[in-house]
């Protein structure tokens, strides 16, 4: 199953694709905060299933950036033909600027997309 994670931002939305069985994740680039945008993306490459991450903090309140992700989700569920769920996205955003340190030259939010779908097929995974 051909899953695609976004990391939503005002600016642009860091995306990451996991290969057709699940297993592998690969930050790709990032594109414009655009349910359209993100329908290209699904009909290009096969996608089954969006996972837009849900910035919670730690203490696991939302606050407005959630809401504008909460809101992107709804728009893209509207318009695609593929499940779309929100994930809990806390510290995403480290894990990507560690991966930079560590020489990945993807960009910072598509870093931060492939930890969120990495946490999202293992999460999927344990519940089977």
């Amino acid at each position: 199953m051909r899953a695609l994670a976004i990391d939503h931002g005002a600016a642009r939305c860091g995306c990451a694709l996991s290969d057709p069985s699940g297993t592998i994740v690969r930050p790709i680039d990032p594109v414009a905060p655009d349910p359209a945008a993100v329908e290209t993306l699904v009909a290009e490459h096969g996608v089954e299933t969006v996972v837009v991450g849900l910035p919670v903090s730690l203490d696991g309140t939302e606050g407005g950036q959630a809401a504008a992700a909460r809101d992107f989700a709804a728009a893209l569920s509207e318009r695609l033909g593929v499940p779309v769920e929100t994930y809990d996205e806390r510290l995403t955003t480290k894990l990507a600027a560690a991966s930079r340190r560590g020489g990945s030259r993807a960009a910072e939010d598509s870093l931060a997309a492939a930890h969120l779908l990495e946490t999202w097929l293992t999460a999927r995974e344990a519940r089977r």
